[in-house]
């Protein structure tokens, strides 16, 4: 048997902007773009892989309260997005950077072995980029 990730969901107060983190400053392609009952969510991926990222606003497809507990999740920067890798993080790092993109580290060695850099998107998801 084999099992592979298809998709995942990062919550996102506005697609718009958030694509300007997504596609225009970290490189992804937009793969799908979906309206539906007032709510907007756009999928997202790497040139070249198979697993989708799924940018959805916090109330769509969810209750009122559901939705207000995410949104205040993602307000607060309490979840972790994703974690990216590049062949050439210092590259990546500076792009993001240049984008206006919140750092909140820069290129550093890992005690565990990994160099990677961190950054916040537009709604305040974590978003981490290691070196390939």
């Amino acid at each position: 048997m084999t099992i592979s990730v298809s998709a995942m969901f990062i919550p996102v107060h506005d697609p718009d902007v958030a694509l300007g983190f997504y596609r225009d400053a970290l490189g992804l392609e937009v793969r799908n773009d979906v309206s539906s009952d007032g709510f907007r969510w756009v999928t997202v991926a790497a040139p070249g892989q198979d697993v989708d990222i799924v940018l959805s606003q916090p109330h769509g497809g969810r209750s009122q309260q559901e939705g207000d507990a995410l949104l205040a999740l993602v307000t607060q920067g309490a979840l972790q997005a994703a974690i990216f890798r590049s062949d050439d993080l210092d590259a990546t790092f500076e792009k993001l950077r240049a984008s206006g993109a919140e750092v909140l580290q820069e290129p550093t060695a890992q005690p565990w072995g990994v160099r990677d850099c961190a950054f916040r998107d537009p709604s305040g998801n974590l978003v981490r980029i290691a070196q390939a």
